[in-house]
């Protein structure tokens, strides 16, 4: 679906995504960009996604093109696609930044059976339905696409091993100058690197560092205890925490199973002891987003305008998060 379109589509709003990902370069289908396979470095691109006014689709859903490359009046298509090496990546950062005027940065971990250009058109529409004003920026880990015991093993294992580079990756952002604040948002088994990755930078100056303000997991598929100790081991100093969670998400209760009975993050009861008052004690902000309509994994993507409505109220009512969550510019603003 990473195959360029050349028609120009009225009221379309375009979401530029930048790109940095622990797959293998894909060696044939240029469609692809990038496999399902490990690589021994991080690869960098950035790919332009064009995607239908509202009133043509439906909000909370990535219309897929029927025929690709699509057609941008009723369907996402990619309006570039370019391979960038590090130095080539760093200067889109800064070049998005400076033409859409924005200096907070949102790096999006994807989760369990994603394929690539799954993970890029998800987060093309997480930030055009959100309008979160945010440079948006993957990390794709190698998913291998596919549902099964067997896929879900090798996830797992493949996710815990991509920590390193998407802590080098946290780095390397948060070090750019045109970066103000970074917001790390993370979906299901994407929260293991994530929360492996934070760890680490605690452990090794006792700070996680003044930028990153804001780390959303939503409907994280880690362990409770595990979570529970790694947010100890991070100290005070750490970021902003906010779970969204379900209680009905069938595939958290499979994972559940999988995991000798482990109990998931994303989908505790949030008015339950034990995790009512660890979670109140760590200071997690919690959105219980089980009353929610859509599927119970993706819901808090599906339904982002209400989300963001959710946020602002808990805003209201005084708990603070920093503006890359709470603020919302006028429809349009994300199609820079």
């Amino acid at each position: 679906m990473l195959v360029p379109g050349v028609e120009f589509a009225e009221s379309t709003s375009r979401v530029p995504v930048l790109v940095a990902t622990t797959r293998e370069r894909a060696a044939a289908d240029t469609g692809d960009m990038f496999s399902r396979e490990r690589a021994s470095a991080t690869s960098y691109a950035m790919i332009s996604v064009s995607i239908p006014p509202d009133e043509a689709r439906v909000v909370g859903a990535i219309q897929w093109p029927v025929v690709p490359p699509g057609d941008p009046r009723r369907e996402f298509v990619t309006v570039s696609a370019d391979y960038l090496d590090k130095a080539a990546f760093n200067a889109a950062v800064n070049s998005v930044a400076r033409t859409s005027r924005r200096s907070k940065a949102m790096i999006f971990i994807h989760g369990f059976n994603n394929r690539f250009d799954d993970a890029v058109y998800r987060f093309a529409q997480i930030v055009q339905d959100s309008r979160a004003p945010v440079i948006p920026i993957l990390f794709s880990w190698p998913s291998q696409g596919v549902v099964g015991l067997r896929a879900y093993a090798r996830d797992s294992e493949v996710a815990r091993d991509s920590s390193g580079s998407l802590d080098e990756l946290i780095d390397q952002v948060a070090l750019n100058p045109a970066v103000r604040e970074v917001t790390v948002l993370c979906h299901s088994m994407g929260c293991l690197p994530t929360l492996n990755a934070l760890q680490a930078r605690a452990r090794r100056s006792g700070k996680i560092g003044g930028k990153i303000k804001n780390v959303a997991m939503v409907a994280p598929d880690v362990e409770f205890e595990a979570f529970r100790e790694q947010i100890h081991e991070m100290g005070s100093s750490r970021p902003r925490f906010a779970l969204f969670l379900s209680q009905d998400d069938g595939a958290l209760k499979l994972s559940k199973s999988i995991a000798g009975g482990l109990t998931r993050l994303g989908g505790v009861n949030p008015e339950e002891e034990p995790y009512k008052g660890e979670l109140a004690h760590a200071n997690i902000i919690v959105f219980d987003i089980t009353h929610l309509q859509g599927r119970a994994h993706a819901r808090a993507f599906e339904d982002a305008t209400t989300v963001m409505g959710m946020i602002e109220r808990r805003l209201a009512q005084g708990q603070q998060l920093a503006e890359d969550m709470s603020r919302r510019p006028a429809a349009g603003a994300a199609s820079q």
